[in-house]
């Protein structure tokens, strides 16, 4: 089964490419993406490296830290992803949450 890897701090001239043979060294890769902004499509600095369970452990202990395209990589198996609820604030009292105002 594969395992999902976070790699984040990675420099913007980082390519997929370039990911996946750093990851190559430790076993093989099931695919790699660099996350972009919609809008620019630049890099945002983070990506996602998918690889078996075996080498992806080798690689996270092996990769964190170390230095590609001059930063220091931040590598972890990936969490899943949370939702943001952006409508209705809860806890806000019916009266937006602001300041203290009329209420002693």
């Amino acid at each position: 089964m594969a395992k999902k890897i976070f790699v984040g701090n990675l420099s913007f001239q980082t390519s997929e490419n370039d990911l996946n043979d750093l990851f190559a060294q430790f076993g093989e890769v099931e695919s790699v993406s660099i996350i972009t902004d919609r809008d620019t499509g630049r890099s945002k600095g983070f990506g996602f490296v998918a690889m078996g369970d075996d080498s992806a452990e080798k690689a996270i202990s092996q990769l964190n830290g170390k230095e590609l395209n001059g930063r220091a990589l931040t590598v972890n198996e990936a969490r899943p992803m949370v939702k943001k609820d952006f409508g209705q604030r809860k806890n806000s009292g019916g009266r937006g949450g602001r300041g203290g105002y009329g209420r002693y």
